[in-house]
């Protein structure tokens, strides 16, 4: 049997961490995956060490506590499962600079097009044209997210990348998505701004691209106490280029080795960032209970409700419903005291900002009508039964002019 001692979730995705854990295991010795904070505290007292997860396996090790805890799971992962990960995730400002970083690290710049969803947040966008790259829109299918069946025709000897967005919590098709990044040579980012723990298959969200941006803003599922980010990479070329960019282009302190930013994440975001990363799980959760309240109560012939995608699950981010009569719509339910936001309701080829870009109305029809008719209905972790109720009894209670 497995022993193992368990301590946070963090430490599983650190690249020297997991290295220490597969030696560990070719070795036939006990894997740690950190040290519990009473063993820590323990062991404090009797050696001289510092609270780093090294010099806490180093602790258990010399005190021969490390059979505290036999198990052969680690939340809910197998070990072996976990050890096949080998990836560097590290802090940024916000979900733009490690989408804008990731772009700029991959070589991607003034020439160049990447392929992008049509109806997006800006965010998205102004990673690409950050970097001086054009990018090139492909209209969204009926869960919100890319339309896979639609790249191909998009993509041109200019294009090299595709910017995937898991849009409102739930996964694009990633399978179809990724045989097309593979089979024409493209790099492939994906925006997870919005799916912290939403997967496709077996696989979480910024696993399958060259890069896995993360947003933390506050109203996230899994958010800050203000504006942070992440980057996750296996591509470890990439991974030491980001974080020379993150940091003003220097590798060695005073060194700078190329044209970089001030872009990292504040130890106050961390921590609690560290702290809720344990709750994500009974967070998300509690939103799959209100969305399935809603998907089964509300039933007004006037309302397209969200798709969910097979084989993908969907954590909820937002609830966004359609209908044609969307302005009324959301004037009767503020009129009953329900708030409501439109996500979004310019989509970014017709933004001011990008009118150089050349597009006009009607050129992106799905992607447009999605701007009309889309709106995010209350969803929030905390968000009390009664609350629930009321809002699918008003909901039906509408009745389309």
């Amino acid at each position: 049997m497995t022993k193992v001692i368990t301590y946070g979730t963090y430490d599983m995705l650190h690249r020297g961490h997991i290295r220490l854990l597969q030696r560990a295991k070719a070795m036939g010795d006990y894997l740690i995956v950190g040290v519990t904070a009473e063993a820590f505290d323990r062991a404090r007292g009797k050696l001289n060490v510092k609270q780093s997860t090294m010099d806490r396996v180093m602790a258990v090790k010399a005190l021969g506590i490390a059979d505290q805890i036999i198990i052969e799971e680690y939340e809910g992962q197998k070990i072996d499962d976990i050890l096949r990960y080998d990836v560097d995730i590290f802090g940024v400002g916000s979900g733009l600079d490690a989408l804008t970083l990731s772009v700029r690290a991959l070589g991607i710049g003034a020439g160049d097009e990447v392929i992008v969803p049509a109806n997006t947040y800006i965010a998205t966008v102004l990673a690409i044209t950050a970097n001086g790259a054009t990018p090139v829109f492909v209209e969204p299918d009926d869960c919100f997210t890319l339309d896979a069946a639609r790249i191909e025709a998009a993509i041109t000897p200019k294009t090299k990348a595709i910017m995937v967005v898991h849009l409102y919590g739930q996964a694009a098709k990633m399978d179809d998505i990724c045989r097309i990044a593979k089979a024409h040579g493209l790099r492939l980012i994906e925006d997870c701004a919005q799916s912290h723990g939403a997967k496709f298959g077996d696989t979480m969200t910024g696993a399958f691209g060259d890069a896995g941006c993360f947003s933390f803003y506050p109203t996230k599922n899994l958010g800050a106490f203000g504006d942070a980010g992440a980057v996750v990479t296996d591509d470890a070329e990439l991974a030491k280029t980001l974080r020379m960019l993150r940091n003003y282009g220097s590798e060695k302190k005073y060194h700078n080795k190329i044209l970089g930013v001030n872009s990292r994440l504040d130890e106050l975001q961390a921590a609690l960032l560290h702290t809720k990363l344990g709750h994500l799980a009974d967070l998300i959760a509690e939103r799959e209970r209100i969305a399935a309240a809603y998907l089964s109560g509300i039933q007004n012939p006037a309302i397209r409700l969200p798709k969910q995608r097979e084989n993908a699950n969907h954590v909820w981010h937002q609830f966004v419903i359609e209908t044609e009569d969307r302005d009324s719509f959301q004037q009767y339910l503020a009129g009953h005291g329900i708030q409501t936001v439109i996500h979004y309701p310019i989509p970014p080829h017709l933004a001011e900002c990008y009118h150089y870009l050349g597009h006009k109305e009607g050129d992106y029809p799905v992607a447009e009508r999605m701007a009309k008719s889309v709106l995010s209905l209350p969803m929030f972790n905390g968000m009390k039964e009664e609350e629930v109720r009321y809002v699918i009894e008003t909901v039906n209670g509408y009745e389309k002019a």
